[in-house]
């Protein structure tokens, strides 16, 4: 790797916006925010809109789409005439 044009790689704490679960991981992402993390030390702090804690695939809280009114919406506005 050339010295010099790569981002600095580093200690994140990622919070989730709607369940306030956080975890601490490295990334290239950087933030003004800070937090002061379990072990006392303080990291930069991003703030995420969905993770895997909220997400509805992954809570199984996903939702069935209604294909037959979806399909009868289409019909109505582009149906054989």
């Amino acid at each position: 790797m050339k010295p010099g044009i790569h981002p600095a790689y580093g200690p994140v704490v990622f919070r989730d916006a709607n369940t306030g679960n956080a975890f601490l991981t490295r990334s290239t992402a950087t933030s003004t925010d800070t937090v002061e993390w379990e072990d006392g030390n303080t990291y930069p702090l991003i703030t995420v809109e969905v993770s895997s804690d909220s997400h509805p695939f992954w809570t199984g809280a996903q939702r069935l789409m209604d294909t037959a009114g979806r399909v009868e919406k289409f019909n109505r506005k582009y149906g054989r005439k």
